[in-house]
């Protein structure tokens, strides 16, 4: 039996499959590793010096850092992260809330220059009038009567 023994890296397709799989678990510990960091950052129980032993730890030891900050840690990654989610879309709405009631009641020159407009379409008024009364929303004059 002295046969020639092939391995799995002999074969073309599995070496490419090898390399792909390698290629990607590198991306996804980058990714973790990342994660981990920013985590860091965002927890706001941990006091400054606990902050900077995790990061001096993840930095130094990669792997073990990240390893240990995921298991000692990483049931809070989680819900840290949905709290900042919420946080941000509170924010969010709450700024659009204020933004459309900000402009609530007052009517601006685009908004009488669009009635205007729709008015001229609908044929109530000439386009004589149309011109007076765009001067007066430009000019500042105040809105134009009907």
């Amino acid at each position: 039996m002295s046969g020639p023994t092939y391995l799995a890296y002999d074969y073309p397709l599995l070496s490419a499959f090898w390399t792909m799989l390698v290629f990607f678990l590198w991306i996804m510990w980058f990714v973790l590793l990342f994660r981990v960091i920013v985590d860091i950052f965002r927890d706001d129980e941990l006091s400054g010096w606990a902050k900077a032993g995790w990061l001096v730890f993840a930095i130094v030891l990669p792997f073990l850092g990240v390893f240990v900050y995921v298991i000692a840690r990483g049931k809070n990654m989680g819900r840290r992260e949905v709290a900042q989610a919420r946080a941000q879309q509170q924010a969010f709405d709450s700024y659009i809330r204020e933004t459309a009631a900000g402009s609530g009641g007052r009517t601006t020159s685009v908004d009488e220059l669009t009635r205007l407009s729709e008015i001229r379409a609908r044929g109530d008024i000439t386009d004589e009038e149309f011109r007076r009364a765009k001067e007066l929303v430009l000019s500042g004059s105040g809105a134009p009567e009907r």
